[in-house]
C-alpha cells in the first residue's frame, strides 16, 4: 500500500501544479482539510475545490517539486519547495499528506525547519 499512497500524493501534487480542479477534488476524501505553514485548518472537499480555484487565480505561477519522499503507512510525507513569483510563497517547505482508501483526507504544508523534521522523523 506505501507505493499507491506516494502515487496518490504525487498525483494530487500534480494537480496542484497543473490546476486541474476536477482532477484535484476527485483526489479529495468528502472530509478533506487543509492545514497551512501557519496552521489555519480549512475543511471539506467543495469548500476546498472553492479555495483551490481562488489561489490558483490568485497564483498562477505557483508550482510543488519536491526533492525526497517518505511513506509511513497512509501518511506520505514531501520535501522540497515552491517556486512563485508571490515571495511568501517561494522556497522550502514540507508537506503531508494522509492518505485513506486512495484518496487525499489531508493536505498540510509546513515551513521546512529542523522542528518540523524531526517532529515529522525524516531521515
Amino acid at each position: 500500500m506505501n507505493k499507491e499512497n506516494l502515487e496518490v500524493a504525487l498525483r494530487f501534487n500534480k494537480y496542484i501544479n497543473e490546476r486541474n480542479l476536477l482532477e484535484l477534488g476527485n483526489l479529495m476524501t468528502e472530509d478533506h482539510s487543509f492545514i497551512s505553514s501557519s496552521n489555519t485548518v480549512e475543511s471539506g472537499k467543495e469548500h476546498m475545490i472553492e479555495a483551490w480555484r481562488e489561489f490558483f487565480e490568485s497564483y498562477p505561477d505557483y508550482r510543488n517539486i519536491f526533492e525526497y519522499t517518505e511513506v509511513h503507512e497512509e501518511l506520505v510525507i514531501l520535501v522540497g519547495y515552491s517556486t512563485c513569483s508571490e515571495e511568501s510563497l517561494d522556497g522550502p517547505a514540507i508537506w503531508t499528506a494522509k492518505i485513506n482508501d486512495g484518496l487525499v483526507s489531508e493536505w498540510r504544508v509546513y515551513d521546512d525547519t529542523i522542528e518540523v523534521r524531526t517532529k515529522l522523523g525524516i531521515k
